[in-house]
């Protein structure tokens, strides 16, 4: 029902800004919440940021509150994740996913992923 694709990612120097998008498709997409999520190698993929179908609720993982910020264009079918001041352990594959119903920080609650895009941060 929903087809993600990221973009934006690359290379970025720490402290420096980066802004990933993710395109969507599909009729329901207004009505999902829609999730950030990064895995690095050999880690396990962890949540990154959620926001709910209408824009107005967000969460965060801790590590990242602050500095970055989740957000959506209805209009556009586009949900975007701002890095501002990102470090080197932010460097991962980030993934976009979507789901029915609210925020949500499982991944096992996402049923539509994306395909990633790697973001590499420089120190």
């Amino acid at each position: 029902q929903v087809q993600l694709v990221e973009s934006g990612g690359g290379l970025v120097q720490a402290g420096g800004s980066l802004r990933l998008s993710c395109a969507a498709s599909g009729r329901t997409f207004s009505s999902y919440a829609m999730g950030w999520f990064r895995q690095a190698p050999g880690k396990e993929r962890e949540f990154v940021a959620a926001i709910n179908y209408s824009g107005g609720s967000t969460y965060y993982a801790d590590s990242v509150k602050g500095r970055f910020t989740i957000s959506r264009d209805g209009a556009k079918n586009t949900v975007f994740l701002q890095m501002n001041s990102p470090k080197p352990e932010d460097t991962a594959v980030y993934y976009c996913a979507a789901r029915p119903g609210p925020v949500d920080g499982s991944s096992q609650r996402y049923f539509y992923w994306g395909q990633g895009t790697q973001v590499t941060v420089s120190s």
